[in-house]
């Protein structure tokens, strides 16, 4: 089974990564679609992020041990409920808080489409391969700083993005240099915040899927943070010049 999962997401992230422009083209960058049908920022964010959470808890509720995860392990070591459940809280404030609050402009429908396919494909996994192929075992160093580290980049995702939201006043249509938080070091502090997330999260489950997600994460918004700091440096001449793409002081 592990090797059907390695080639099933290496396969997938191959493809995904094949398909980066189509996936990429929203908000500043939206170029790929047009000028195909755009679906409401609120209404599209919504619906493609959906999956991402209905799916895992749509498994969990239907499985025959809803309050443990993992095969083959004592029942002293299961997962609790709510602690399996740690990628949902991501997955929860990104589907009914992130969606209602962002003031974004409209969605290409096929990007939306291809967001929820892979929302989809990524709770199913994530969903499926705790429920039933964990075996290792929790409360360790590991997972302790797993979920540490889902913890710490959430928090930077969600205050970031606070940021980012309060940058304009409703209706406004221009753009503005970003500060406060870690957007001091870096002109990407959300997308270094859910890659921080991923990686914590593939660190504490110390799962397969997981860390497929991790690096898809990295490959897929690390060059968006990289492409959003040169708009910004060839749009304003006053950028920050020590402020780095994703990684601050490296990158």
């Amino acid at each position: 089974l592990s090797d059907v999962f390695t080639q099933l997401l290496g396969g997938v992230t191959v493809s995904l990564g094949a398909f980066y422009p189509l996936f990429a083209s929203y908000g500043r960058h939206m170029g790929v679609c047009r000028p195909g049908k755009t679906i409401p920022a609120k209404l599209a964010w919504f619906l493609q992020e959906m999956p991402a959470f209905l799916i895992p808890l749509f498994l969990m509720l239907t499985s025959d041990k809803p309050f443990s995860m993992g095969k083959n392990l004592d029942k002293q070591h299961h997962y609790p409920f709510p602690t399996c459940c740690i990628d949902c809280f991501f997955t929860n404030h990104r589907t009914f808080i992130y969606s209602l609050l962002t003031r974004g402009t409209p969605f290409p429908l096929c990007v939306m489409m291809a967001g929820g396919f892979t929302c989809s494909l990524n709770g199913f996994l994530q969903g499926h391969y705790l429920l039933h192929c964990l075996t290792a075992l929790i409360y360790k160093l590991d997972f302790l700083l797993g979920l540490l580290l889902f913890y710490v980049g959430m928090v930077v995702n969600i205050h970031s993005d606070y940021i980012l939201r309060n940058l304009r006043k409703p209706g406004e249509a221009i753009y503005m240099i970003p500060t406060g938080g870690l957007f001091k070091y870096v002109s990407g502090a959300n997308y270094l915040g859910e890659i921080v997330e991923w990686f914590g999260y593939a660190l504490a489950t110390w799962s397969l899927p997981a860390l497929a997600f991790a690096v898809f994460s990295l490959c897929f918004i690390g060059p968006r943070a990289y492409y959003h700091h040169r708009f910004y440096q060839e749009k304003f001449k006053d950028y920050p010049k020590l402020r780095k793409a994703l990684i601050p002081f490296i990158f």
